[in-house]
């Protein structure tokens, strides 16, 4: 295989200009999404001093993915995904602002913080699908992996930049300026939204109102396609483990590394070096297509690196740790994201990428009470390596049946 095959131009998906203006967008609202993001916990732990009431905000608002992802890949399937995200982000806007507004006020208390993580969870319930299934509307199937790199390298960017300058603007200016600088930043994509006329007009659903049916049709569909069944497994299992950062990390920084906020969002924003430079290396490497290796070796790496940050004391190696787990991430999700959609034909596309948001993010809830249980009766290392063992444990016992299962089909072909 040729060089010129094998890479590319890491931005070539931006010749679209659908997707220029989309990414552009993103871009800004990502850098509020992820301001809040280190402001939510941080303010939640400091009102409770509990883990595991830390916990329970994130299981909150990460459930309504759990309960509701396969009914919103119904929805997606059936109308148009620009019409849904304008509605998405616009409530997205709404309910930043009003808990930017108690925080300011000083009106804020727990269960205010647990009544607006379940807004924000429901309504992202129907984004995340929506915004996944919605770029190869954007880019066609041609540049549909190099564009989900480089959505998965604005989330990133976000990722370093949004919670070093939330830490340095809570220390500063007080975590209400984080809410209301999200709340903000969702007009950006609502106005990138109007610019956008999708290049792709796939077949909508038509159903007959058995919502239920159609919810089973599309499950049906990913269990007869084995690399799709595959590679949704896998994502269960990463992601119920190994996104328990918002846990975690801050109960990590001040018990173990005693950080405050500057410190804390310092590392988070390692998190998110290494995200970017993994997601800048699967835009390159995309014209080879997604990689085997990447999909089912480097989620073992994940949990090895979930251990090594759980057996550290000093604040440099946990941040080179976070890093490297930030770098194998970001090139399993992404690989495994365009893997699916590249396997599934339009009809489909919103319902398996529902169950990719059921099992990667709804299963968060999940991975956050067993966090926040954790580290709530043996100590934020503790947390750590007994999310990075569960990953690796579970993922071997997969592996494992699989190659017996594969044992028994060649036995069978011999026969």
């Amino acid at each position: 295989m040729s060089i010129e095959k094998t890479f590319n131009n890491p931005f070539v998906s931006l010749k679209h200009n659908n997707f220029k203006y989309y990414w552009i967008g993103m871009c800004v609202s990502l850098l509020g999404t992820w301001m809040q993001n280190m402001a939510q916990p941080w303010l939640a732990y400091t009102l409770t001093k509990s883990p595991f009431l830390l916990s329970l905000v994130g299981t909150l608002q990460f459930a309504p993915a759990l309960l509701f992802s396969l009914f919103a890949g119904v929805i997606i399937d059936k109308y148009p995904k620009k019409r849904i995200l304008l509605f998405t982000q616009a409530a997205s806007l709404i309910v930043t602002l009003i808990f930017a507004i108690l925080v300011w006020l000083g009106h804020i208390q727990y269960w205010h913080i647990l009544v607006l993580a379940l807004s924000l969870g429901m309504v992202n319930t129907l984004d995340i699908p929506a915004r996944q299934s919605f770029v190869i509307e954007l880019v066609g199937k041609e540049d549909l992996m190099n564009a989900i790199a480089l959505n998965s390298s604005a989330f990133n960017i976000a990722r370093i930049v949004g919670p070093a300058l939330a830490g340095i603007i809570m220390g500063y200016l007080g975590i209400a300026m984080c809410f209301f600088i999200n709340s903000v930043s969702f007009a950006a994509v609502l106005i990138s939204l109007l610019f956008i006329k999708p290049v792709i007009d796939p077949k909508r659903l038509k159903t007959n109102g058995k919502v239920f049916s159609d919810i089973k049709d599309g499950l049906k569909y990913i269990y007869n396609h084995p690399i799709l069944a595959s590679i949704i497994l896998i994502l269960a299992v990463t992601g119920t483990f190994a996104m328990n950062f918002n846990v975690l990390i801050p109960v990590f920084a001040q018990e173990v590394l005693d950080q405050q906020e500057i410190g804390f969002g310092f590392l988070m924003s390692c998190i998110g070096v290494g995200s970017f430079i993994g997601a800048m290396g699967v835009a390159v490497m995309s014209k080879s297509g997604p990689s085997k290796f990447v999909v089912s070796v480097v989620p073992l790496f994940i949990g090895i690196f979930l251990v090594l940050t759980g057996s550290s004391n000093s604040y440099t190696m946990t941040a080179i740790c976070l890093a490297l787990t930030g770098f194998f991430f970001v090139s399993f999700s992404s690989t495994a994201n365009s893997t699916l959609q590249l396997n599934c034909i339009d009809e489909y596309r919103g319902r398996v990428m529902s169950v990719y948001a059921l099992v990667f993010v709804g299963s968060t809830p999940i991975g956050n009470l067993y966090a926040g249980f954790i580290t709530e009766h043996f100590g934020p290392k503790i947390g750590f390596a007994a999310c990075g063992m569960m990953i690796i444990l579970i993922l071997m016992l997969i592996y494992a049946g699989q190659l017996h299962k594969n044992r028994h089909k060649s036995r069978d072909t011999i026969a």
